[in-house]
C-alpha cells in the first residue's frame, strides 16, 4: 500500500508542471526613440548628474537634504505604503505555502456515555473513555497549475506593491522639494516686499512733507498712501503663503506644524542639468509604470487559475497515530491506525460560473494592459512637459530678469523726474508698481524651473530602476 502512494505522489509530480495561464510576454507599447521637447537648448551633461539614488543632492541645498533624510524617519504616507507592502509579500508567501503538503498534529482525551435507545445500541448503556493522539497529512496535488498561478498572480502582485511603495517615495521626496523651493521663493518675495514697503513708507513720508509744504498735491498724497498699503497687502499675503508652505512640510516629515519651523534662507540659483537619457529606458526607471506591468502578469496568471477551475482537483491525505480506551496502553502497538489514498473532486453543474469566471480573468488582463500603456503614455508626457517646462521657463526668467531691470531703471527716472517736478506723482507709482511686479515674476520663474526639474526627475523615475522589485530598499 505504502508504494502505491510513494507511485502516485512520483506521478503528481511529475505532472505538475502542467500550467492552463497564457506564456506571458510584456505588452508592447509604442517604441519613443527621443524626446520632442529636449531640443538643442538642452545642456551637456556628464552621465553621472543623471537622476540616481540622492537626486535632491544636486540641488546643492544642506537644508534640503536634511529635510530628505528627516522625511524618510518621519513620513506616516511612507510608513503606510511600507506597511501595504509588507502586507503584500506576506500574502505572497501564504500563496505559496499552498503548493507544498500541509502537516498537523492533534491530540483529544474524552469520555463518553451511549444512550440505550441508540441505534444499534441494544438496548445497553455503555460508558468508555477515547484517547487519540495523530499526526495528519494533506496535499492538493497541482496537476493543472491552479496552486502555482495562484502563487505566481500573488508574487506579481507584492512586486506591483513594492513598485508602489517606490512610487509613493519619489512622489513625497518631490513633494518635499517641491514646496521647499516654493517657501524660499516666499522668503525672496518677503525680502523684496519687506524693503519696497520701507521705500514707500519713505516715499509717502516725503510726499506729505511736501504737500505741507504747498509743494505737492493731496492727490499725491493719497496715491502714495494707497501704494503703500497695497504693498503691506502683498506681504501679509505672501506671509501666509510661507505659512502655508512651512505647516505642508512639517506634515510631509510627520511633525505637528506647531512644532516645526525653517529659518529663512537664500533660494537656490539654476537647476542643475539633468541626462533625460533614452525614452525608452523610462519603461525601466518608472516605479508606476513597473508596478502596471507587474499588474498585468498577476492577471495573466489568474487566467490559469480560472481555467483550472474547469479541471478535477486531486488531494492527497493522510492521518496515523495512536487511540486507545485507556492510557496505560495509549501508546503501544495495538492502539496504532492510519489511513491514507487519494481524493478527487469536480464540480459538475455550476450554472455558467466557471465560465463567468474565466471571462472575467480574461476581462481583468485587458484592463491591466491598457492600464499599463496608459501608464506609459502619461510617463511620456510628463517628461515632455517637464523639458517644456524647463525650456521655455529658462526663456521667460530670461525675459522677467530684464524686465525688472528696465523697470527698475523707469521708476528710478520717474522718481527723479518727480523730485524736479517735471513728472507728476501718478507716473512714479505706476513706474514703482511695474518694477516690484517684474521683479516678484522674476522670482516667481526662478521658483517654477527649480520645481519643473523637480518635476522632471520624479517623471524620470527618480533613478528608482525595475530591477529594485526583486531587493526593494526599505
Amino acid at each position: 500500500m505504502k508504494s502505491r502512494v510513494l507511485i502516485l505522489a512520483a506521478v503528481a509530480a511529475a505532472l505538475s508542471a502542467c500550467s492552463l495561464a497564457p506564456k506571458y510576454e510584456t505588452p508592447a507599447v509604442q517604441e519613443v526613440t527621443t524626446y520632442k521637447e529636449a531640443g538643442e537648448w538642452m545642456p551637456a551633461a556628464a552621465a553621472d548628474t543623471a537622476p540616481r539614488g540622492e537626486w535632491w543632492k544636486a540641488f546643492g541645498d544642506p537644508k534640503l537634504d536634511e529635510l530628505q533624510q528627516q522625511l524618510h524617519d518621519g513620513s506616516q504616507d511612507l510608513r503606510a505604503a511600507i506597511a501595504r507592502f509588507e502586507q503584500a509579500r506576506a500574502f505572497s508567501l501564504g500563496a505559496r505555502s499552498n503548493l507544498f503538503p500541509a502537516i498537523g498534529g492533534g491530540a483529544s482525551a474524552g469520555r463518553t456515555r451511549t444512550s440505550a435507545n441508540a441505534p444499534g445500541s441494544g438496548g445497553v448503556v455503555s460508558t468508555g473513555n477515547d484517547f487519540i493522539a495523530s499526526l495528519d497529512f494533506a496535499w492538493e496535488i497541482d496537476l493543472f497549475g491552479r496552486l502555482r498561478n495562484t502563487a505566481a498572480a500573488a508574487r506579481d502582485r507584492a512586486e506591483a506593491s513594492g513598485a508602489d511603495l517606490a512610487a509613493v517615495e519619489l512622489a513625497l521626496r518631490a513633494e518635499l522639494a517641491s514646496d521647499y523651493f516654493s517657501l524660499r521663493g516666499a522668503d525672496a518675495t518677503l525680502r523684496l516686499l519687506e524693503d519696497t514697503v520701507k521705500a514707500y513708507d519713505r516715499a509717502f513720508d516725503l510726499t506729505q512733507n511736501r504737500y505741507n509744504g504747498g509743494i505737492a498735491a493731496a492727490t499725491d498724497v493719497d496715491q502714495a498712501e494707497t501704494q503703500r498699503q497695497n504693498a503691506r497687502g502683498q506681504l501679509a499675503s505672501v506671509r501666509l503663503q510661507r505659512a502655508q508652505f512651512e505647516h505642508a512640510i512639517a506634515v510631509l516629515l510627520g511633525q505637528p506644524p506647531s512644532l516645526f519651523a525653517l529659518a529663512p534662507a537664500e533660494l537656490a540659483g539654476d537647476p542643475p542639468p539633468f541626462n533625460t537619457g533614452l525614452p525608452s529606458a523610462l519603461l525601466l526607471r518608472r516605479p508606476d509604470v513597473a508596478s502596471a506591468e507587474r499588474a498585468v502578469a498577476a492577471a495573466n496568471a489568474e487566467i490559469g487559475v480560472a481555467r483550472a477551475a474547469w479541471f478535477p482537483v486531486f488531494t492527497l491525505g493522510g492521518s496515523g497515530g495512536y487511540e486507545s480506551v485507556a492510557t496505560s496502553n495509549w501508546f503501544e502497538a495495538p492502539s496504532r491506525f492510519w489511513s491514507a489514498g487519494p481524493a478527487v473532486s469536480l464540480p459538475l453543474l455550476d450554472v455558467g460560473a466557471r465560465y463567468a469566471g474565466t471571462k472575467q480573468a480574461r476581462a481583468a488582463y485587458d484592463e491591466a494592459v491598457a492600464n499599463y500603456r496608459k501608464s506609459a503614455l502619461v510617463a511620456y508626457q510628463e517628461v515632455e512637459d517637464n523639458l517644456a517646462a524647463l525650456r521655455h521657463l529658462a526663456d521667460e526668467a530670461a525675459a522677467d530678469e530684464a524686465a525688472a531691470a528696465s523697470a527698475q531703471r523707469s521708476a528710478y527716472h520717474a522718481d527723479r523726474r518727480y523730485a524736479s517736478g517735471v513728472a507728476d506723482y501718478l507716473e512714479v507709482t505706476s513706474t514703482q508698481t511695474a518694477a516690484l511686479q517684474a521683479q516678484r515674476s522674476a522670482l516667481e520663474a526662478r521658483v517654477r524651473r527649480l520645481n519643473a526639474a523637480v518635476g522632471l526627475v520624479r517623471a524620470l523615475g527618480g533613478g528608482w530602476t525595475r530591477e529594485d522589485l526583486d531587493n526593494p530598499a526599505l
